[in-house]
Parts: structure tokens; sequence; C-alpha cells
């Protein structure tokens, strides 16, 4: 479907191709970051919607993560970026959540949503994508009523189609995108988050711990694990996705176009 066709109802100024969603800033720069950048590079509308402000993580604070977040989101070149402020922690699968995500994708109509995988190691992240899932549904129903901020009456959207990112625990993918040609910008995205990830340039306050994801060796198990992705495709770095549901293809060959390097 063309971006013309698409974006009548709602107008080219907020319809969107591809929507990310987040249960913490960063996250999607962590797990989808180069695939982001490469639809931004190849003129797609894309955006992302984090569900909370990370205001329960050990460094950085809810405002800083949120100025790294709109730096991260220039790197990238995103068409929009909004944060929902649901409580960081306690993110349940609510009706009145789920309304504000399903506010959210009536806004942007995106063709392709993708959003965690319902197992990770962090509770928070199963919790977003059970919450994000529901919300996509109910997000085509008339009769769940949303209006924009101005009072006007949403229109129902459903995604075309689901994709879950990979974050701790690994899964064995539907598809993995070639991200060689943005990894670096990929990467300066996610050092954006200065706070959260190693980067030289970041100071911590004294009663900042040294975290999970805040040293050099995490780093670098993230892009061993994009190089070990990137091999099976035959690239030398690769973003690995679960496609929800059963993809139909009318035209196979069209699909499978691309040259695959034999390994």
């Amino acid at each position: 479907m063309s971006q013309e066709q698409r974006t009548t109802d709602h107008g080219p100024r907020t319809a969107l191709d591809v929507l990310a969603f987040a249960a913490h800033p960063d996250d999607v720069e962590l797990s989808a970051g180069g695939t982001m950048c490469l639809l931004a590079r190849q003129g797609y509308r894309v955006g992302i919607v984090d569900l909370t402000k990370g205001e329960m993580g050990s460094r950085g604070t809810p405002e800083g993560r949120m100025k790294e977040a709109q730096a991260a989101a220039e790197i990238i070149g995103l068409a929009a970026r909004e944060n929902l402020g649901l409580p960081d922690g306690d993110l349940a699968n609510t009706k009145e959540n789920q309304r504000k995500v399903i506010r959210a994708v009536r806004r942007y109509r995106p063709h392709i949503v993708l959003t965690h995988p319902l197992q990770c190691r962090h509770p928070d992240h199963c919790a977003a994508a059970r919450l994000t899932v529901d919300a996509f549904y109910y997000s085509g129903l008339r009769k769940v009523e949303t209006i924009e901020d101005d009072g006007t009456p949403q229109a129902p959207w459903r995604p075309h189609h689901v994709l879950h990112y990979m974050q701790m625990v690994p899964f064995e993918p539907t598809l993995v995108v070639d991200v060689t040609e943005t990894w670096e910008q990929r990467t300066q995205a996610l050092q954006a988050f200065r706070s959260q990830f190693f980067n030289p340039d970041y100071e911590p306050a004294t009663d900042e711990p040294d975290t999970f994801i805040s040293n050099p060796d995490f780093f670098r198990w993230i892009e061993a694990r994009a190089r070990t992705y990137g091999y099976h495709i035959g690239a030398t770095y690769g973003e690995p996705f679960l496609y929800r549901g059963s993809l139909g293809v009318s035209d196979l060959v069209e699909v499978l176009g691309r040259e695959r390097t034999y390994r």
C-alpha cells in the first residue's frame, strides 16, 4: 500500500510506516536501532512510543532520560517520539493503559508495529509485550472509543503486521534485518543514552552504581549477537525479529527477491 493511500484518512503529517513501542527509553535503540535507522534512511516515516520514563533506573534521572531520548531520535531520524508516562516497574495490562496505547496507534496509524518479546529477563519488557499486543487488537474495534487531545474522535486502526524484537532471551527468528550499513549510526543512537550504557564521556554521580548494561562488555555482547545473526544471512550485522502470526505471501519471488549468500 502506498504512502498516499495509507495517509488519506489521517493526513501525511502524523501517519507512520513503522511504529516501535518500548517499556523504557532506549529499549528500541538497543534491540531494533539499526532497523529503525535503516528504515529512516530508506525514506519511511518511523516513530517510537516509550511507555515509561525509566524512573526506576539505577542511573540517571527521568529528566535526563528524556533529553537522551530526544538526542537518539535525532540521530535515528524519527518522524515522531512520545512518552505515555506509565509507571516504570508497574506496567499493568489494564484497560486504562491499553487505551493510552490505542490512542497512540490510532494517532500514527502504522502499517507495521514493533514491540517487546513475550519472554525476557526484565519483567517490564514481558508486561509491555502483553499490554501492547492486546492494545493492537482492541485498537481495531470501533466500539472502543478514544479521542485526541483536542477532543476529536479517533477512527479505529489495527496495524497490519506485528514484529517482536529480541532482547535477553533468544528465539528462532522469523526474519533478520541486515543492519550493516547503519551499525555505526545505531551505536551512536544507543550511546546517546549516556547515563545507561557505556560512554567514556559520561561521569556517573557518586551514588550511581555500575549496572549490567553500563559496562563495555555489554556492548561487546550486543555486537557479538548482531554479528552472529548477520552471519546467518550473509551480512556483517543483523537484528532478529519474530513475526506474530502467519505471514501471507502472494508473490514468493518478490518476497524472496534478494540474493542470499550461502554459508
